[in-house]
Parts: C-alpha cells; structure tokens; sequence
C-alpha cells in the first residue's frame, strides 16, 4: 500500500538479502551434515541433525526505547490512522484502509472492536495507497458530533479524494450524514496522501500528493492553480457563499483573495512542493506542523511546514535536485529538516513530536519511521535547522504506515501490514538500540574460523526450483535453526521459521566469492546484513551501509541493512525462497554426496513441523519443457510477489504468486494507474502484446523505472524473453 511510487507502483522485485534464489549457475554446498542414505528404500541428503551451538541470532543490546504489543487480542486490516476524542481517554477509533472506523475500549485486554462507521461500499482501495486515509474529529466533537473523513471513490471512471463531514456520537457515526466538502480528482493511483487533522487554529489542514505516477509528470508538486503536492486549509464552521463552497478560506492562506483556483494560485492552499505528505501532525505544544514527505528514487524527508513556503519538489528531492527545468535557485526553497538515503528506508512515516511523560529523552523530539526497513528516527522540534537524525530502534520488523498519539502525549506505531499497535515506551538502558554483529564472517559462528568458506556442521544447505535473479551470480543456501526447534508450513506452502533462526546466503561471480548476507529471525523481527569478501578471498567484513561497486567486470550492488526487509515483506512471511514449492526438488548434499529429495530429507532429520503429504512442484523458468505460462509464473513469483500479493507493500490488486490463475492476477488488459512509460496504448498486460506491456517493459530497463529497482544492476536477458513469449501466447484475457 502507501506507499509511494516506492514500491513501486507495478513490480517491485529486489534482490534478497538473505535467503532466496538467483538465476545464474548454483554451486551446491555446505556444512559436513552426516552420510548419506538410511535405512528405508528411498536415501535421504542428511542422516542426522547436528546440534547448532554457534550459528545463533544476535539479539539488540538493550535499548533506551522499546515497542510494546498493545490490544494484542484484536485484528485490525490495514489501520491507517489511531485516534482518541479530545479529553476522553476511554476509547480508541482505528481507521482501516478498506474503510471502517473501528471502535474499541482503552483496555489492553479488549477482545471486541464495534463499527463506529463503514463506508467500504463508497471508498475505492484498491488501486495502491487509495482507500480511507484520514480522519479527524471537529475540535467541539462532544458538542456538535462532527467528524471528518478522507477517502478516495471512482466517480465516472475517475479517482477521486473527497473529504467529508459526517455526525455521530461516541459509538457511531451515521454514513447517511455525509456532506461532502471538498472532491479532487486524482490523476493517478498513487500519492493520495489524505491526512487531515485539525490545527491549534481550529482550521482543517489536509495533505494531498503531486497526484501519482513517477516524478510529477504533471508538475503539480509546482503548480498552485491545482490542489494537488500542497497542504490545504479552510474553515469547516463557515460556509462561503460567495464561492459557492461549504467552507470558507482562512485570511492568512498565501492564495487567500482567489475566488478560486486559477493564475493567481487555489486559495485553499497553506504550502506546496510536496511529493506524498505520508503522515504529518501538529506539535501539541508548539502548534507547529511536522511531515514526513515520500521520497522518489533517493531521499526521504521531514519538512517543517510553513504557510506559504513552497518546500520544492518536482525540482528537489531532499535536498538533491531531482529535475530543475524550470526551477529557481535551491535557496528559495524551504530545505528539509532532516533526511535519509534509501539505504536506511525507502519511504517515511511521519510522526509526533513526543510530549509525554514515560520518556523524558523522547521530550521534544520529532519521531518518524520507515515503512520499509522498521526504522525509528527523532530529530529535534526545537530547530528549523538541518539536523542528523538520530537513530532511536533499528529494524523493528514493523511495516510502519502510521503512529498514533494518546491523549496523554504517549506515542503508538501501527503495523500497516499485520494490523499491530505498539506502544513506545521505557527500555531497560542507553539511548538507542544496537546490535553487536561481528565485524568478520569467520567470527559469526556459521563458517568455520580458519576457512570462512566452510559452513560449520550445523548448516543446512538447499537448493531451489526457481531462484530470484541476482545478475548472474552462483549462490549457496543454508538454514540454521536452534536445537530441536521446527518449522512450520502454512496452508499456502510458505515455510514459518521460528524465533532464532539465520538463513545465510552466498554469491560468487566468475568463481570468485563477492559476498554472504545473512537473514536473522530475531525475538522483535526479521534483520538482515552482509559481508563482502576481500580479494584475496581469505575472510568477509561487515558492511554498515550499502554501496555499489564493479565486481568481476560488472556493476554489483550491496544491500544496507535497511534494504533487507524491502523485499523480504511481512506479507511474504519474510524468507522468501525456503518454500514448500521452491524446496520440493532433489539435492546433491555436499557432506554425503548424495541426491535426495530436499523435504524428504529435512523431515527426516525433524526439521519440518507438518511435512506436506503432497506438494506441489514450482516448475523452473529455465526449464524449456514445461508450458511456457507456468515457467513466466514461476519467475514472477520469486521476483515480484513478495511485493505483488494481497497485503503486499506494493498495494493495488496485482497478485503473482504462483498459484495465482491470470484472471485474478488484476494485470490482463489493465491499464496502468501510476504511468506508461511513454508506451501509447500501454496496458500492465497487453494480450499478444509485449510492446505495449508494462511488465515486459519493465524487466528490460537500466533507469528508474527498473524492476527490480535497487539491488540487481544487470537485465536478466532470458526472463525477458520468457516474459515476451508468455505475453504473445495470451491471445484473450479469461
């Protein structure tokens, strides 16, 4: 969902950092697990499962924060926003993208949330961040029973954002009372933005994006004869008789004398030059406003916002140009607060700045987070100045898509993905939490000490039936579990690796070793990181951030710590190529030398919780023999569904696992909703049409628009022609 064109906005495939496949040449390897064959009719890799007393989790060193499950008995779907009434503390409303408003009590043990409103019938969510997005009660609520919410509908075809007015009480709101306030209409799928709250000055503030696709096409970010890349302001308690609309505009608004939007700028504006405003909210103390604005391709930013200011996107991104056709010197644009690289997230969440009580460290400190790598940042409200943020909980295993405030100043994170509230609050000690990693693989515990290349006994090393694409690169695989722990497999075939275990990977180009990242289930999530090689091949060092350097003639890139879970996704169960599909294969087993059935083998050795009675096989995409459908399906699936599924951080319908027949993948004759690539008559799946199809143009390009776009830097040239034949063998859509 949300999340900006980020995911991106069709197939988002990266390069794992842990514990998935490729599609060059596969070197088998491993630990010396045990002989080979036993004593029924049909051998097994493993005879025996060897202790695991040294390839173990690292645990964060105590922290200064720390998030706590909260109301762990309810199930919320996709709660976008968390809110109380103003000085009633008894309750809390979870707004669900869908588009309910949930109801439940202020009791850690509640087991029931009640609908305070549902308008599902009117919101349109599917297409990407669209969907109920915001929600704000009128300042007299307890008076007047006002309510106003944010949603996108199709109206004639079109998306569009309409901020309502609706009336209630405490336990319900009556969706026959909607007036619709304001209606915009949404180019594309993407960017909707659509917070609203209500400011000190008892005006509604609503964030609205540049309108989708990539890089503002239409210039709207610039552009203040529309309302769209701006934060508006009007008055909801008075009508405007004169322009003919149901509220009126505030004095100070920069545009205030416009009758309406034209040359002389909308006079709903109050700032502008805004990408995807993705969460933002007033300082209870000072009034002040604090967003977090979406990134395109290399920076994500938190803006104090100004009346006025113009904050300067399409032209700047951060405070890196982006494209400055047209646009005026750097220095007329307000500059970010702070900012980050894509190496630690790839699209912010904005926050609160911390008022409360529980953590006087927190005390006036801004707090955002990243959807993507679980981040969680504060930087100071007391400046306007350009700050470091300063790294508060590192890789929480939460797809953050919103924080909440009580009405006490305490701070929550909502889980966009699996629907959690956690509440920030005391850790044990210090003043951020870190992980002691060591700084060289032969010290992990996982290989062995004099000969890194060695995985120690306790590996178990695997193989798949259709790896993702790493640029060519020849990979090893292994598990590691704690002793006597099992895995789990789910009803769709997604293997469940318990609390403890490391999934290692290891590339090599030209037979030379380039690096082995690792993927650790750790007791607050899923963590990854990476070791490159040296060139003498004789040890790997531990890399802090992410970089891209020429490895064996090409271009290689190594992941950040907060890539990993960028394509490791929570809806993916987080290991993406161990699967009851990918794994049903034989193996040749290092240690023994023989060639076994992989799920026979890892049951026998009491690895598997409940070993499927039958599996399905995944056929590989370089398999000629198979029907070309199933070989195009089974390279989307290990490229692009971990993203493209229900629930997936891509958003919209698109759904490419595997099992997933092409009249419910929501791609076939489906016109793209976030841009064409400059393809006329492009569709996400032209029947018998490659040119005109989004997905094969795609997985052929270098640019930003590259899938998967970051970690593979080569164009997988047979994928593209599987795909190409794939799409000319589809003559109708079923």
């Amino acid at each position: 969902m949300k999340i900006k064109y980020l995911c991106l906005s069709f197939l988002f495939a990266l390069t794992a950092c842990g514990g998935s496949g490729d599609n060059g040449g596969d070197v088998n390897g491993g630990g010396s697990n045990g002989g080979g064959g036993n004593s029924g009719t049909e051998p097994v890799g493993i005879e025996t499962r060897v202790s695991n007393t040294t390839c173990l989790i690292h645990e964060p060193v105590a922290a200064g924060i720390q998030l706590t499950r909260k109301f762990q008995n309810l199930s919320l779907d996709q709660p976008v926003a968390l809110l109380q009434i103003p000085g009633d503390n008894t309750k809390w409303y979870a707004v669900e993208k869908a588009g309910r408003v949930m109801v439940f009590d202020n009791d850690n043990a509640v087991t029931t949330a009640s609908t305070f409103i549902d308008i599902s019938a009117r919101v349109d969510s599917g297409p990407n961040e669209a969907g109920l997005l915001g929600m704000a009660f009128h300042p007299d609520f307890t008076t007047n029973g006002e309510v106003f919410l944010s949603y996108t509908a199709t109206v004639n075809g079109d998306l569009v954002s309409r901020i309502s007015r609706f009336t209630g009480n405490g336990q319900s709101l009556d969706p026959g009372t909607e007036e619709i306030l304001l209606t915009l209409t949404q180019p594309f799928s993407n960017h909707n933005g659509g917070q609203i709250n209500f400011g000190p000055d008892g005006f509604l503030y609503i964030g609205f994006g540049d309108g989708g696709s990539g890089s503002d096409p239409g210039d709207n970010g610039q552009d203040t004869q529309n309302l769209l890349g701006a934060f508006l302001r009007i008055n909801v308690d008075q009508a405007d008789a004169a322009r003919g609309k149901p509220y009126s505009i505030p004095a100070a608004n920069p545009f205030a004398s416009s009758a309406a939007c034209g040359d002389a700028g909308c006079p709903e504006i109050y700032a502008w030059g805004f990408r995807n405003p993705w969460r933002w909210n007033f300082d209870r103390s000072t009034g002040a406003l604090w967003c977090g604005d979406v990134g395109q391709d290399e920076r994500e930013e938190v803006d104090l916002v100004e009346v006025g200011k113009n904050y300067g996107w399409r032209c700047y991104e951060g405070t890196l140009a982006h494209n400055t056709n047209g646009c005026g010197l750097q220095s007329t644009y307000m500059s970010p607060v702070a900012e980050y690289d894509h190496g630690q997230g790839c699209s912010i969440t904005g926050g609160y700045v911390y008022r409360g009580s529980l953590i006087p460290e927190l005390q006036g400190k801004f707090i955002y987070g990243d959807f993507c790598s679980g981040n969680i940042w504060s930087v100071r409200a007391d400046s306007s100045s350009a700050q470091t943020p300063e790294l508060k909980l590192e890789a929480t295993g939460l797809s953050i898509g919103s924080f909440a405030e009580d009405n006490q100043g305490e701070l929550y994170a909502l889980d966009l993905v699996q629907g959690g509230i956690y509440k920030i609050e005391p850790g044990t000690s210090g003043s951020a939490s870190s992980t002691v990693i060591p700084d060289k693989l032969s010290a992990t515990g996982c290989f062995a000490v004099n000969d890194p290349a060695q995985a120690v006994d306790a590996l178990i090393p695997y193989d798949l039936n259709a790896p993702l694409w790493s640029d060519a690169a020849e990979k090893r695989r292994w598990i590691a579990l704690p002793d006597a722990a099992k895995i789990q497999i789910d009803a769709d075939g997604d293997w469940l690796f318990p609390v403890g275990t490391v999934l290692v990977k290891e590339f090599s180009l030209n037979g030379k070793r380039i690096e082995t990242r690792f993927l650790e289930h750790r007791s607050a999530g899923w963590s990854g990181y990476t070791y490159q090689w040296t060139d003498d091949q004789s040890d790997a060092l531990l890399l802090d951030s992410g970089k891209t350097e020429i490895v064996a003639g090409q271009n290689w890139s190594f992941p950040s710590p907060g890539q990993c879970l960028e394509c490791h996704t929570a809806a993916a169960k987080r290991a993406l190529g161990p699967e009851t599909g990918q794994l049903n294969r034989s193996f040749i087993y290092p240690s023994s030398g023989v060639d076994a059935d992989q799920i026979k083998t890892m049951t026998h050795i009491g690895l598997l919780e409940n070993p499927p009675a039958v599996a399905e096989v995944m056929v590989s995409p370089d398999d000629t023999n198979a029907p070309v459908d199933l070989r195009a399906k089974a390279y989307l699936h290990s490229n692009c569904s971990h993203c493209h599924r229900p629930g997936g951080t891509a958003g919209g319908e698109i759904d490419f696992r595997y099992q997933t027949p092409l009249e419910d993948m929501k791609v076939c004759d489906v016109a793209p909703s976030v841009g064409n690539l400059g393809i006329t008559g492009a569709k996400l799946l032209a029947p018998s049409d490659p040119a005109r199809s989004i997905i094969a143009e795609r997985v052929k390009r270098l640019d930003g628009s590259r899938m998967p776009p970051l970690g593979s830097l080569v164009v997988d040239t047979e994928a593209a022609t599987l795909i190409d034949d794939w799409i000319k063998s589809i003559s109708t859509c079923p």
